[in-house]
C-alpha cells in the first residue's frame, strides 16, 4: 500500500477539543504511523496538501440500522435478503460520504454486510454489528401483531431481531450471535415504537436473563447495548454491566448516578424522534405505532440536558430508518444548543472507541490508529455545522488508509 503524508494540516485533537496546527501526518499500511509538528520527509509519499484546513478522525455512529431499508419491520421481515442486502449498500454508501467511518449495527447487519463492507465489494464504513437483537417474547424486537399466531417472515434472514425467552435459550442466543462474529450484543430492555404489542414503559426480560446475555458477552470480550427508555429500565441494567443504554429518553437523577459509577455512556438518538414525527407515515411506518413517538419525542431533549449537565458520557447515534436515514447528520443540529462543539465531537469519534472497547484504534489522530480520517473546510470546534454540510466542508475521506472522497468527487478506494 502507498504511503501517504498529510501536509499543512491543522488536526484536531479530539480528547483535548482543541486544534493542533501545522502538523503532518504519515499513513502506512492503513494506519497512522507519524504525526509531527516537523517535516516527516519521504520522496516516495503520496501526498496530500491539507492547505491549513482541518484534519480529524472519521466520524462514528453509534446507533444505525444498516438493513433498515424501511421503517415497517414486520415488512421488513418478509423480504428477501438479497434485495435487503443490495438496498442496503446504497444506505452504507451514502454514510461514508457523510464522513461515518465507522458505524455500531443495532440489529440486522451481519458478518456478510460487514465482510463485504472490509473486502470493498461494498463502499461503506466499517461495520460493527451485533447480527439480530434479542428479544423477549412481545417485546420489542417481536414484530407479530396481537392477532397474529404464526408469522409469515424469516426471524434468521432480514429482520432486526430474534425472540429468545428464559436463561438458557437467551444464553444460547448470545452465543449464536457471538459464534456469527458478533461484536457486540443488543437486549431490547423496555418497550419501543416500532413494535407493536409492547409499551413504551415497560421493562423486558428478567434480571437473571440479563445477567445471562451479560455474562456471555464479557466472556467473549465483547460489550452489551441495551435499548432501553425509562428510569425503571435503565436503573436496572447498568449495575448489570450493560455498557451503552441506547435512547435513555425517560431517564433520572439516579440513571445518570449510575452512568457515572459504572462508567456506563448514554447514546441519545434525537434524529429519528424528530423525522419520525415529520415524515415517519409517509416514509412507511404504521400510523398507530407512529402515534407512539410523542411519547418520547420532547422527553429526549430533557434527558440530552440532564445527562450534560451530570457529566454523562455520550455517544453519537442517529437510529434512523428506511428514507429517513438521509438526516443521519441532524444529530449535530438537535443536540448543538445543549451540548458543546467539543463534547459532540468526542461523542462521534473517541468516546466510541472507548465505549466499544477500542482505545487508539480509532476516533484520534495518534500514531498506531486506523487511518479513518476527514479533511474539512472549517473548524467544527468553532462551529460544529461544519460537520453537517458534507458537500461543501468535507474535502478528503479517508478510511482504513484509503481514499474514497478527494475533491468534491466520490471515488472508487484507491
Amino acid at each position: 500500500m502507498t504511503t501517504i503524508r498529510f501536509i499543512n494540516a491543522n488536526v484536531i485533537d479530539t480528547r483535548a477539543g482543541r486544534v493542533l496546527p501545522g502538523r503532518e501526518v504519515r499513513i502506512q499500511d492503513g494506519r497512522i504511523v507519524a504525526v509531527s509538528d516537523a517535516p516527516l520527509g519521504g520522496e516516495d509519499d503520496r501526498v496530500i496538501d491539507v492547505k491549513g484546513h482541518y484534519l480529524m478522525p472519521g466520524l462514528v455512529d453509534a446507533h444505525v440500522h444498516v438493513t433498515a431499508i424501511t421503517p415497517n419491520f414486520a415488512l421488513l421481515e418478509t423480504l428477501s435478503p438479497f434485495y435487503v442486502g443490495a438496498k442496503s449498500s446504497e444506505l452504507l454508501q451514502a454514510m461514508l460520504m457523510r464522513g461515518f467511518t465507522t458505524v455500531r449495527d443495532a440489529g440486522g447487519a451481519d458478518y456478510g454486510l460487514a465482510n463485504a463492507v472490509d473486502e470493498d465489494s461494498l463502499i461503506g464504513p466499517r461495520l460493527l454489528y451485533c447480527g439480530n437483537a434479542l428479544s423477549q417474547t412481545g417485546g420489542h424486537g417481536d414484530m407479530r401483531g396481537p392477532g397474529q399466531q404464526t408469522f409469515e417472515g424469516c426471524f434468521c434472514c432480514a429482520g432486526l431481531g430474534r425472540v429468545c425467552d428464559g436463561v438458557s435459550e437467551v444464553r444460547r442466543a448470545a452465543r449464536d450471535e457471538i459464534r456469527k462474529g458478533a461484536t457486540q450484543i443488543k437486549i431490547m430492555a423496555s418497550g419501543g415504537v416500532s413494535s407493536p404489542t409492547d409499551r413504551i414503559d415497560s421493562t423486558q426480560f428478567s434480571l437473571e436473563e440479563i445477567d445471562a446475555i451479560v455474562e456471555e458477552a464479557t466472556a467473549a470480550n465483547i460489550h452489551t447495548m441495551a435499548h432501553a427508555y425509562t428510569a425503571r429500565a435503565i436503573n436496572r441494567l447498568i449495575p448489570r454491566g450493560v455498557k451503552t443504554i441506547e435512547h435513555g429518553n425517560l431517564m433520572d437523577e439516579e440513571s445518570c448516578r449510575l452512568f457515572l459509577e459504572h462508567d456506563a455512556y448514554l447514546t441519545p438518538t434525537l434524529a429519528t424522534y424528530d423525522a419520525l414525527a415529520k415524515e415517519g407515515v409517509a416514509a412507511g411506518m404504521a400510523e398507530h405505532l407512529q402515534r407512539k413517538v410523542f411519547d418520547v419525542l420532547d422527553a429526549g431533549g430533557r434527558a440530552l440536558e440532564m445527562a450534560q449537565k451530570h457529566g454523562v458520557k455520550m455517544l453519537y447515534g442517529s437510529d434512523l430508518l428506511g428514507r429517513m436515514q438521509r438526516h443521519q447528520l441532524n444529530e449535530f443540529h438537535l443536540r448543538k444548543d445543549v451540548v458543546p462543539a467539543d463534547d459532540l465531537i468526542r461523542a462521534a469519534t473517541c468516546n466510541a472507541a472507548d465505549a466499544f472497547g477500542y482505545v487508539g484504534d480509532f476516533g484520534e489522530v495518534i500514531p498506531g490508529a486506523r487511518a479513518d480520517l476527514l479533511v474539512v473546510r472549517d473548524n467544527p470546534l468553532e462551529d460544529i455545522t461544519a460537520l453537517t454540510d458534507p458537500e461543501t466542508q468535507l474535502l478528503t475521506i479517508m478510511k482504513g488508509g484509503k481514499v474514497y472522497h478527494e475533491g468534491g468527487v466520490a471515488l472508487s478506494a484507491k
